[in-house]
């Protein structure tokens, strides 16, 4: 089914911007539209590759694109966790063997374990993920692939805005240490509101 007039109205999503809506309004917003199967796949467009089933490998559903995020997702981060687990020296194995395939979350995921900041690590990894989303998109932009591709990045905009107030808590605490951390003059020492 075409979503032709939904698909136009849609403002451009560009990574590392802003998102122009929420991923809840985007929700309220096709429920006026989108019905029946593709309504009930939108709650399959998570970030998350086993929801909703709360931790357990999803079964398959009737979307090619959903699916091969989700695979995408899971070799991303199982792979993920093997190489941190490397880098830090860890023994023992992996409760699951992480697939070598797709790829493109191996790499990605073997790119990111080898960064030193966790925060380029998780942007480098949201980077990755937004250009997976795209390549299983496709090129027909009124398909119901675009509602789901649509879905996952407004989420993964607001994941990254968390970032962003993430960075400006840890200014914050790191500015909060150093005042703290200056020596005090003792004519202008305080101490519980009185000046001593």
């Amino acid at each position: 089914m075409g979503y032709y007039y939904l698909a136009a109205q849609l403002p451009a999503l560009i990574y590392g911007q802003s998102a122009p809506m929420s991923s809840r309004a985007f929700r309220d917003l096709c429920r006026s539209t989108v019905k029946g199967a593709d309504l009930a796949l939108l709650d399959f467009c998570s970030l998350d590759p086993d929801a909703p089933s709360g931790g357990e490998p999803s079964k398959s559903c009737s979307s090619a694109f959903i699916n091969n995020w989700r695979n995408w997702e899971r070799s991303l981060r199982l792979n993920l966790a093997r190489y941190r687990a490397q880098r830090l020296k860890r023994e023992g194995g992996a409760a699951v063997d992480p697939p070598d395939y797709p790829a493109g979350a191996v790499a990605a995921a073997k790119a990111a374990a080898a960064m030193d900041s966790p925060l380029e690590a998780e942007i480098f990894l949201d980077k990755a993920r937004w250009d997976a989303i795209e390549l299983f998109q496709g090129i027909d932009y009124f398909s119901n692939n675009t509602l789901f591709a649509y879905l996952l990045k407004l989420r993964l905009l607001e994941r990254r805005a968390l970032f962003k107030a993430e960075e400006g808590f840890a200014e914050y605490k790191g500015l909060y240490a150093s005042i703290k951390e200056q020596p005090e003059h003792a004519s202008k020492r305080v101490e519980s509101g009185v000046p001593k």
